[in-house]
């Protein structure tokens, strides 16, 4: 066992420990960005002016604006002192000439109020030259509308391979975008103090880039800008990249008006300006053995960028490394892209391309299945990977077996066998409502794949009465990151979780950090916090053995005593602190951490880009209505690797969440844009709550079972563990399959069913009428009907 997994006697981790905020969650004490607002004097509101159109070229007259009573200063190009830029790819302008999508953000008026700025940015006159624009991933594949780089991952001969195989297959899977819909909205709050710094309070997941960006925009060097995160209301990914242009104008405002600037954005401001997951279309031919194993893939993915390329690029990276799932795939060739629309720019998003990917193969075997003749659950159980086997990128799929351990284990714990035939004998006595049930594993690749990130710093105080202050470079987003850094740092020192406080994430503390993102926080900044806690114990362990007896490698640190194990010796932490103080002993120490054993080519798309692989698998079972198509989700059941939980109640809580936003994603959340040639082209159509449909309480399985695998430690990773906050996303497939199954149970067996993502009930409801028609009297059972001809597979065999 590596010195970074061991865990102590007596460690903090591993307890179940609530959320260090939660008492002040539930009471509303907690402090958000936009809340140390009310706490300064003089603060201007930022307002958005939004363009009406989805792609025009613009002239902006602001005077009608400073004419508005309160109104300040409306912020414009000609503030801009250094680069007018908002991101990193040089392409995003902060302040635009040419408005790209409904909604874009062209100007901001900062006024005295919320409401003198609202008033300001309705005063101000937009000329607009309209121009063409595209709007859907097909139109921008019809006029070649793509941005960024087209990789390409592949293994092996996969044309020759389709060409010898006794089945092959081809079709479209079409997967919606998602909204973040995070509680706390985008927020900044920027002031300049009596030194001339820009000081940022930013609701952001990656504050040393909005740092970066804002000192770009300002025309000044970073050291001159620091960015201060107290916590985030979620993110999700959302406020990876994108907070940073938001940042900017807050910082330009301060600068321009000396006063202290605060922007919040509104729901619909947020909804209609910021990016969400991207969407993606995949053509795909995929190659079977006669037993339903997968012999060979070639696919093409097409990612809606939107309008520029924030993360694109890596997200579609991200999306063709994980198109294999949790299968291998012998031959593969699959190739991807990024079209470039008029609408918002999408971004990051929880499983960073992982879903989209996933959702292919996924796709595939719950769409062939039937036409093999064979149980979807065991063609998924035939291809799963084995100890050796390496993925189309060449990296080895290390601990296997694991996936194959957590099948078994879930299909005895969620007695699927046994259920399969409860809800057959259901379905045969039921007409209008039929259930179905589905298991779908996961494996999940854990790091950034751009490997320069994969670094953490912490700095770490302690004091001479014990206590323990430490700085780190993640960020807090409700995820339980500070609660487990709070435990590592108990565990390292050996003092009682209670002596350590952490402080808020700041870029004068912590500088260079990479964004809390990648389900990389626990690992990269546990690290880093255990390498500086380890830095002062080993000093206290030197002073300790002087007094206590014994040499430094006898000293044993627990629960705030510290032992001897030669004389059996002791004192308190606190009491071995003030010793080391008097003797001029560092009691502080800066912690750094870096990913080892990465290697990774994106030029090649060939490489070992990942550290581990968390796995996991689910069983859903699910009752739909054949009136309505409305889906109830009766029982879900989970095994997932977690490793060593360095915090199994939190860990608890984020693969429940996680589970549930992903079931959100493929059975509810519809974002749908205006696509006709009217006025209101391009413009978002759910902005709210009310358009936008979330899942609720009333979502919930009514029964959910989850567990973690035992005996999983992770050798790699701080004190054993394996990240959290991604790969249970994915488990929800298994809900959609679960769809896809009670579906079929309306219609001739053998058939594949098409089921459109999201699932919604009326999606739902006409896959069930494709279904009912297959079956009607002339119908041929094993041919697509006219309902479902546009993405239907079909199977050839021989070719």
């Amino acid at each position: 066992m590596s010195e970074l997994a061991a865990r102590p006697a007596g460690a903090v981790v591993g307890q179940r420990m609530t959320h260090e905020s939660a008492v002040q969650h539930a009471t509303g004490v907690a402090t958000y960005t936009d809340d140390l607002a009310a706490r300064r004097a003089g603060v201007l509101t930022a307002w958005p002016v939004q363009s009406e159109h989805a792609h025009a070229r613009i002239r902006l007259d602001v005077a009608p604006a400073l004419e508005v009573p309160g109104v300040v200063h409306v912020l414009t190009a000609d503030d801009v002192p250094g680069v007018n830029d908002a991101g990193t790819k040089h392409d995003e302008p902060l302040f635009p000439d040419e408005a790209r999508y409904h909604g874009h953000a062209l100007a901001w008026v900062l006024g005295e109020s919320a409401e003198a700025a609202r008033r300001g940015a309705a005063a101000v006159r937009v000329e607009y030259e309209p121009l063409p624009s595209i709007v859907t991933i097909g139109e921008a594949i019809e006029a070649g509308s793509f941005q960024g780089f087209a990789p390409t991952v592949q293994r092996g001969d996969a044309a020759s391979a389709l060409a010898t195989a006794p089945h092959v297959f081809e079709g479209e899977s079409v997967v919606g975008g998602q909204e973040h819909f995070y509680l706390e909205t985008h927020a900044s709050l920027a002031h300049v103090d009596s030194e001339g710094q820009v000081f940022l309070d930013s609701s952001s997941q990656h504050p040393s880039e909005t740092q970066e960006i804002v000192a770009h925009v300002l025309g000044v060097p970073s050291h001159r800008v620091t960015v201060q995160v107290l916590r985030l209301g979620g993110g999700f990914g959302g406020k990876e990249m994108q907070p940073h242009g938001l940042a900017a104008v807050a910082a330009l405002g301060a600068v321009r008006t000396g006063r202290p600037v605060r922007l919040r954005l509104t729901r619909t401001q947020d909804l209609t300006m910021t990016g969400k997951r991207h969407p993606y279309h995949a053509t795909w031919r995929a190659g079977f053995d006669d037993d339903g194993r997968l012999l060979a893939l070639e696919a093409t993915l097409t990612a809606d960028g939107g309008w520029c390329l924030d993360l694109s690029e890596p997200v579609l990276g991200r999306a063709l490394c994980h198109v294999d799932n949790a299968y291998w795939i012998p031959d593969v060739a699959v190739h991807g892209r990024i079209a470039k629309t008029n609408k918002t720019s999408q971004t990051a998003f929880r499983g960073f391309g992982g879903p989209q990917g996933m959702f292919v193969i996924e796709d595939i075997l719950g769409r062939v299945a039937p036409q093999l003749g064979l149980d979807a659950a065991t063609i998924r159980e035939r291809n799963l990977y084995r100890p050796g086997q390496t993925t189309p990128y060449g990296q080895e799929v290390r601990h296997a077996e694991r996936l194959h351990e957590i099948w078994q284990r879930l299909r005895t714990e969620s007695a699927f066998d046994e259920r399969r035939a409860e809800i057959a004998r259901f379905n045969a006595g039921s007409a209008d409502v039929k259930r179905g049930l589905a298991m779908t594993p996961v494996k999940f690749g854990i790091s950034f794949t751009f490997t320069a990130y994969n670094q953490a710093g912490a700095l770490v105080h302690v004091y001479k009465d014990g206590s323990v202050l430490v700085n780190h470079g993640g960020t807090e987003l409700g995820q339980g990151l500070h609660t487990k850094m709070l435990q590592v740092a108990a565990t390292a020192l050996g003092v009682p979780f209670a002596a350590v406080r952490l402080a808020p994430t700041r870029t004068d503390k912590v500088p260079n950090t990479s964004a809390t993102a990648a389900s990389s926080g626990a690992d990269l900044n546990g690290g880093a916090v255990k390498h500086a806690c380890d830095q002062i114990r080993d000093r206290l362990a030197e002073v300790a053995a002087a007094h206590l007896g014994g040499d430094a490698g006898d000293i044993r640190f627990a629960d705030g005593v510290v032992v001897s194990s030669a004389t059996e010796r002791a004192m308190a932490f606190a009491e071995l602190v003030e010793t080391a103080y008097h003797e001029r002993v560092q009691l502080f120490a800066a912690g750094f951490y870096r990913t080892e054993g990465l290697g990774w080519d994106p030029a090649t798309m060939q490489g070992t880009p990942f550290k581990y692989f968390a796995y996991g698998a689910a069983a859903a079972e699910v009752e739909v209505d054949g009136f309505t198509g409305a889906t109830r989700l009766r029982r879900v059941d989970i095994v997932h690797d977690v490793g060593d939980s360095l915090s199994p109640l939190v860990d608890l809580g984020q693969v429940e969440g996680a589970f549930m936003q992903g079931a959100g994603w493929l059975m509810l959340e519809e974002l749908r844009w205006d696509e006709t040639d009217g006025p209101g082209r391009g413009r978002l159509l759910t902005q709210s709550a009310s358009t936008y449909k979330l899942p609720s309480f009333s979502e919930l399985p009514d029964e959910l079972n989850v567990h973690f695998l035992e005996r999983a430690r992770e050798d790699g990773a701080v004190y054993g563990s394996k990240a959290v906050g991604e790969p249970p996303f994915m488990l929800a497939f298994s809900v959609r399959e679960a769809i896809r199954d009670a579906v079929a149970a309306f219609g001739p067996t053998g058939r594949s069913v098409e089921l459109a993502s999201p699932a919604t009930p009326e999606a739902t409801f006409w896959a069930i009428e494709g279904a009912r028609a297959a079956g009607a009297p002339g119908t041929p059972a094993d041919e697509p009907t006219s309902e479902t001809t546009d993405a239907a597979a079909s199977v050839t065999a021989g070719t």
